[in-house]
């Protein structure tokens, strides 16, 4: 039996993965490897191999396919909202979950919300010192996805600071406690909510998540706090992620730069590529593996622990010709940022649009912003799930640009 791979999670990793990725998918495309804060799982690398388990029904997301089978039944879900949680469960309850959500949050909903998003990356630019350094990060990729998520799920201004912190310990190596904190502070702040939007519906989504029926079913409390909690890791996390990724694509790459400066219709296709080339998730939520499973030779046994490499899958050269180069003119389709199947990410859509916005609307107001720091010196979070900056620290308009838009 091949010993577990204790190096994955350690050290360089959390600056850049890909290296770690790219020895794993040559070497050990499926590989159990130790997770930071104890246990294992087993990492999927190649892409046909992740895109494959995306559909395979053998993997699945309820935790008690690792229990032997005469304890399953008798098991409870994850407590609170996680129970409750569909990027967490399995047919038929993630179907149902599935189509009474897509009801309420609709792409005609997304689309609308575009106005609003300018408005609301207008507002935070305009707040930004221009000509000396500034934490991106915090002053603009970060509340931009907040502002849109609180104002879709109906969350007053006041609230979103504490939103921001309790999303930030359930995507980060925290500790028990800090985790617990923030789900129990979650959980209570959305039951209230929700109570509010029975009482008083506002058009909000938590009002139409409370409203929405199909054929006399509606979603429980429990459900539509628990989709609430998903939408804001979500809907939050992962899209400020993009944006300061493909900020910092930007920033260090001045060919890229010009060539968006150029001709802005291409920032959707950069987008797409930012998301391929360094995306916001890099492991897809853990699954579980009911019975053995096999790819690439090696087999997984039953009751594992499975983890869908979505950073290495976008990086294999099998599926994109020299992966680690960002080529906004490359041919994206496929790519796996939003996951694949039955899985694959509601808030797709919305994700697209706020980066799109995000970076269209900074490049028109500061198309000379430049790193305030050395690269080497950015430090990113110690999170398995997401690959993301701590702070971001750049120049809006430094003097050489302030005097090139001079003359």
């Amino acid at each position: 039996m091949t010993a577990v791979d204790a190096s994955v999670f350690e050290g360089s990793f959390w600056r850049d993965p890909y290296p770690a990725y790219e020895r794993l998918r040559t070497q050990a495309p499926v590989r159990e490897v130790a997770l930071p804060r104890g246990g294992t799982t087993w990492l999927v690398t190649r892409y046909d191999d992740v895109r494959a388990a995306f559909t395979d029904p053998r993997l699945v997301k309820d935790h008690r396919a690792t229990l032997p089978p005469e304890l399953r039944e008798q098991a409870p879900r994850l407590p609170g909202p996680f129970g409750s949680m569909m990027v967490l469960l399995d047919p038929p309850d993630h179907t149902r979950l599935r189509r009474l959500v897509s009801r309420a949050f609709t792409a005609r909903r997304t689309a609308e919300l575009r106005p609003r998003i300018e408005v609301l990356a207008a507002g935070l630019l305009d707040a930004l010192p221009a000509t000396e350094p500034v934490d991106l990060l915090a002053g603009y990729a970060v509340p931009l996805p907040m502002a849109v998520i609180c104002e879709l799920l109906g969350v007053p201004d006041t609230d979103r600071d504490a939103f921001g912190t309790w999303s930030r310990a359930l995507v980060d190596d925290h500790d028990d406690v800090d985790q617990q904190q923030a789900t129990t502070g979650l959980a209570e702040y959305l039951y209230a909510l929700v109570k509010t939007k029975r009482r008083t519906p506002d058009g909000a989504l938590v009002s139409a998540l409370v409203e929405v029926s199909d054929a006399g079913d509606q979603l429980s409390t429990e459900e539509v706090v628990a989709m609430g909690v998903l939408l804001l890791i979500a809907g939050h996390e992962t899209t400020a992620n993009l944006i300061g990724n493909a900020v910092l694509g930007v920033a260090t790459d001045a060919a890229l730069r010009g060539h968006l400066l150029a001709d802005p219709q291409r920032i959707p296709a950069a987008v797409e590529e930012f998301l391929r080339w360094d995306g916001p998730v890099h492991n897809a939520p853990m699954r579980f593996a009911a019975e053995d499973v096999e790819y690439s030779g090696t087999t997984i046994p039953a009751g594992s622990v499975v983890t869908l490499s979505v950073g290495a899958a976008n990086r294999d050269p099998g599926r994109f010709d020299r992966p680690e180069l960002l080529d906004p003119d490359r041919d994206t389709g496929g790519h796996l940022a939003f996951g694949h199947g039955i899985h694959f990410c509601l808030g797709a859509p919305l994700a697209r649009l706020e980066g799109e916005v995000a970076l269209r609307s900074l490049l028109d107001r500061f198309p000379g912003l430049r790193l305030a720091v050395p690269p080497e010196g950015l430090r990113h979070r110690r999170s398995v799930i997401v690959h993301a900056l701590e702070a971001l620290p750049v120049v809006l308009r430094p003097p050489a640009a302030a005097e090139g838009a001079s003359r």
